[in-house]
C-alpha cells in the first residue's frame, strides 16, 4: 500500500529523476509551454507551481532556493523579472496542463504543460511585430517616394 507516499517515481533513480525534472522546469520557465507525456507532466505541474510562488516573494533566500531547482541563471533571472510579477495577483493554478492525444512512436499518452497567460503574451507580441514591420514597410515606401529616379 502507498499509504502517504507522495510524488512520481516514473521507474528512475533519484538521479536520474532530480535531473530529469530540474529539465523540464527549466523548460517550461523559458518556453512557456512544453510538450511531455501525462506522467511527466503531472509530476512536475507542482514543482513549477512552487518555483513560481517563490518568485512572487523577491528575495536572495527564494532566488537560491530557485536556482536549486532550476538549471540556467537566465531561467533564474527570467522567473523573477517577468513571471514573477506577471502572476503577482495570481494565488496559485499558474500551470495549465492540456492532453493532446498519443505519439505517434510508441502510443504515450502526450500532454502540453504551459503557463496560464502565455498565449496572450505570445499574441501580443506576435500583434507588436506585425506593427513594426507594417511601419518599417511603411517607412521604406515613403522612402523610395522621396529619392529621385536614378537613370
Amino acid at each position: 500500500m502507498r499509504h502517504k507516499v507522495a510524488g512520481y517515481k516514473l521507474k528512475r533513480n533519484i538521479g536520474a529523476r532530480k535531473a530529469l525534472f530540474k529539465g523540464l522546469i527549466t523548460s517550461v520557465i523559458e518556453n512557456e509551454r512544453i510538450v511531455t507525456t501525462v506522467a511527466k507532466a503531472k509530476a512536475v505541474r507542482p514543482l513549477v507551481e512552487k518555483v513560481i510562488t517563490l518568485a512572487k516573494r523577491d528575495t536572495l533566500h527564494t532566488r537560491r532556493q530557485a536556482a536549486a531547482m532550476l538549471e540556467t541563471p537566465a531561467a533564474v533571472q527570467k522567473l523573477f523579472d517577468k513571471l514573477g510579477t506577471r502572476f503577482g495577483q495570481r494565488e496559485g493554478g499558474y500551470v495549465r496542463l492540456t492532453r493532446l492525444g498519443n505519439r505517434k512512436g510508441d502510443g504515450a499518452e502526450q500532454a502540453m504543460l504551459e503557463l496560464v497567460g502565455s498565449e496572450l503574451v505570445k499574441r501580443a507580441a506576435e500583434r507588436a511585430k506585425r506593427k513594426e514591420e507594417r511601419l518599417q514597410a511603411m517607412r521604406e515606401g515613403q522612402h523610395e517616394e522621396g529619392e529621385a529616379p536614378e537613370e
